[in-house]
């Protein structure tokens, strides 16, 4: 599977379903291809690199992008979302997001340049196929609140 073929259907249709590693399916969906009323209030914003931050979440304090940065296992962070995110899933004035680092996933966020939304939909059919792991479906997954100003709160150890 070539990266580059994901990035042309994602730039076509706004959406891709991949198979990972593990046998689950995938949804990548570009902001503005987001429907508030078919796809899933919890969906996940993937980041490539920590500067997208600013694009989807109020400002972070240097502490609260080391957090993020420096982080060892894979980890979904709650923040509040930016008022200037058009589009995407926000519950509670929250945005769930992750910095992708495993090399097939963040390879692929980059050659896309900007955050897809991760979502697991029901009774799709993948367009494409991996054999590479999706990182967040690792047992070790963590979640954490993170505000702009470092308060941290442990939600998923």
């Amino acid at each position: 599977m070539e990266i580059k073929e994901i990035v042309a259907e994602i730039k076509k249709s706004g959406r891709v379903c991949i198979l990972e590693g593990s046998g689950q399916i995938l949804e990548l969906i570009a902001p503005n291809a987001w429907n508030m009323e078919q796809d899933a209030k919890d969906g996940v914003f993937l980041l490539f690199e920590i500067f997208q931050i600013r694009t989807i979440a109020e400002p972070f304090s240097e502490i609260s992008l080391d957090i993020v940065e420096f982080a060892t296992k894979p980890t979904i962070y709650h923040s509040p979302a930016s008022k200037m995110l058009p589009a995407g899933p926000v519950q509670d004035g929250l945005v769930r997001f992750a910095l992708i680092k495993k090399d097939f996933w963040n390879k692929l966020l980059f050659a896309y340049s900007q955050a897809l939304i991760l979502q697991f939909p029901k009774g799709k059919k993948a367009m494409f196929e991996t054999k590479e792991y999706f990182p967040l479906l690792s047992a070790g997954t963590k979640e954490m609140f993170l505000d702009g100003e470092g308060l941290v709160k442990i939600l998923k150890a």
